[in-house]
């Protein structure tokens, strides 16, 4: 009986591990455009589209504690990243008890946005990740990792 219980049990405790990998993934459906803006110059705009009642941190979190978005681009020697992410959304500052002190965050949509410059008449891409974590009222999420791969040039 006992043999029988155990492997039930791992494939239900897995299940659920792989459930809380994924966590904040599901919540959030990201878009990842290109658009030239100068010679040899593109904008690259990242958009997370939030689900439900939950909310994203912006770059700068405010208060320690909650995990802030961020991206992490992989070196392409064709590509220079011009500047920092930018962000475009309703940022909302409020005082959040769970982090005692006042949390940057976005509800619905936002969008973040990094200059790059090719150094060279080329098609290459402009690959990373972002990682980010979703919350609403009550709880978070656990945080997600998404990989990306944007074509820039040509």
């Amino acid at each position: 009986m006992i043999k029988r219980i155990i492997p039930i049990l791992l494939i239900i405790v897995s299940a659920f591990g792989v459930n809380a990998q994924t966590g904040s993934a599901k919540q959030v459906k990201w878009t990842f455009t290109s658009k030239k803006v100068a010679d040899n110059t593109y904008e690259v705009k990242m958009t997370a589209d939030i689900g439900g009642k939950y909310h994203m941190y912006a770059q700068n979190a405010g208060a320690e504690g909650p995990v802030p978005t961020t991206f992490n681009f992989t070196a392409n020697p064709l590509v220079i990243l011009n500047g920092q992410v930018k962000e475009s959304g309703k940022l909302i500052k409020k005082y959040e008890s769970a982090w005692p002190g006042t949390v940057h965050y976005y509800e619905k949509t936002v969008e973040f946005i990094q200059v790059v410059k090719l150094k060279a008449k080329a098609q290459t891409t402009l690959n990373g990740k972002v990682e980010f974590v979703v919350c609403d009222d009550s709880q978070c999420l656990p945080p997600s990792e998404v990989e990306f791969k944007i074509a820039v040039g040509g």
